[in-house]
């Protein structure tokens, strides 16, 4: 149990099944219900800068809990904020499905991202722990692909339950209960070292923390999830509702499309690794990604949009998984939980950052000007890769 594995095949490691429900149910809270946007606006009366705050007050207590929750699991270990956060992930997105009034709707999904706010940095540290050297860049790649098949299912479902009622939606996230226990009882983690005194730890973090690397690793995720949840999340359904007529169940599908892209190519990670660097392949999705909302902005055909939709998909397959394996890498087991909470305190920024961003740009009730300012925003990506983190082989 203390050591890890170093001989039998990743896939076949039962934890790393375990790490792919945690990711599953990290990336529910969102991509789940976008595909009811539509829905929700006209049921609550809500404007199309209001349906943002669904996302908005779901990633913001991350921002604040992510660096404390880190602590406590290097503290206390990984299960003592893992378990907890599942059941109130759970619980608290459930009862969303019967709230009347948009308020308490708000309510619930800021307490639903309390739980949530250590999920997305756990699975990724939960990695770090139990693999290394090419091990861990083949189980990111596995996880990232999981993650995208999240996000690539999870819209698509979502569109089929909002096409019979939005409230639908919020069943999902009841699902988590079973998934919680099998992790309490099944899932095996190495021994943490002893700890040191809480100054000691706590300056050993911001060692790790304060190098340039990876404060632009960190600019580049924040920059990154304003242009997933400002752009692709929060104003992908609404362009296709106004220019494609899509009802629910094609926004959620063509959404879809987008994960299922990024879950081939970040398959492919460790294939990818061996010809192309770290900063090379981020270089690529940086700008895969510019083209791709430059193409959404203008997009006026099936062609357009679908091109579009894959080309953000293979950007994002190489990004994600490049950028959390440079991180998880940089920190020991002992501080790697406060370390990667950090990333996700910045990743929450991002999210919460992404909806409100993109609507100053919704000027005139037109899209267009959404997709060519976060385009802008992703070439601003090569420059943070080019200055701040350099090669990191």
């Amino acid at each position: 149990m203390g050591k890890i594995n170093t001989e039998k095949a990743v896939i076949k490691d039962f934890n790393l099944y375990i790490i792919f429900t945690i990711t599953l149910f990290a990336v529910m809270g969102v991509a789940s219900i976008t595909p009811a946007f539509p829905t929700i606006i006209k049921h609550y009366g809500l404007t199309v800068k209001q349906i943002g705050y669904l996302i908005t007050v779901f990633t913001l207590p991350g921002i604040f809990l992510s660096p404390f929750m880190g602590i406590l699991a290097d503290r206390y270990g990984r299960k003592t904020i893992l378990i907890p956060s599942m059941f109130l992930f759970g619980i608290a997105g459930f009862l969303c499905a019967f709230q009347t009034d948009y308020q308490s709707l708000l309510w619930l999904r800021f307490i639903q991202g309390i739980g949530a706010a250590s999920l997305g940095m756990l699975n990724v540290t939960l990695i770090g722990d139990l693999f290394e050297g090419k091990r861990r860049i083949e189980a990111m790649g596995y996880n990232a692909s999981v993650l995208s098949i999240g996000t690539a299912a999870f819209p698509a479902i979502g569109g089929i339950l909002a096409s019979f009622s939005w409230e639908y939606v919020f069943y999902l996230p009841i699902t988590v209960m079973p998934f919680a226990v099998i992790a309490l009882f099944r899932l095996k983690l190495p021994k943490i070292k002893s700890r040191v005194l809480m100054k000691e730890y706590l300056g050993n973090v911001w060692k790790t923390i304060n190098r340039k690397e990876v404060w632009g690793l960190s600019l580049l995720s924040i920059m990154l999830f304003i242009i997933l949840y400002g752009a692709f999340l929060s104003f992908f359904p609404i362009l296709m509702e106004a220019r494609f007529q899509a009802n629910a169940l094609v926004i959620g599908l063509s959404m879809s499309l987008m994960s299922i892209s990024t879950a081939f190519f970040s398959s492919q990670l460790a294939r990818v690794r061996k010809v192309l660097s770290t900063q090379n392949l981020l270089y690529f999705s940086s700008i895969g990604y510019a083209l791709s909302l430059g193409l959404l902005a203008f997009a006026s055909n099936w062609f357009m949009l679908i091109s579009a939709i894959v080309l953000f998909g293979v950007a994002h397959g190489f990004f994600i998984p490049n950028v959390q394996t440079a991180l998880v890498g940089l920190a020991s087991i002992s501080e790697r939980a406060a370390f990667m909470s950090v990333n996700s305190m910045v990743l929450r920024i991002g999210q919460t950052l992404g909806p409100v961003v993109a609507a100053l740009f919704y000027i005139n009730q037109q899209l267009w000007p959404v997709f060519v300012s976060t385009a802008i925003i992703a070439l601003l990506m090569i420059v943070v890769v080019r200055t701040m983190v350099g090669k990191l082989e």
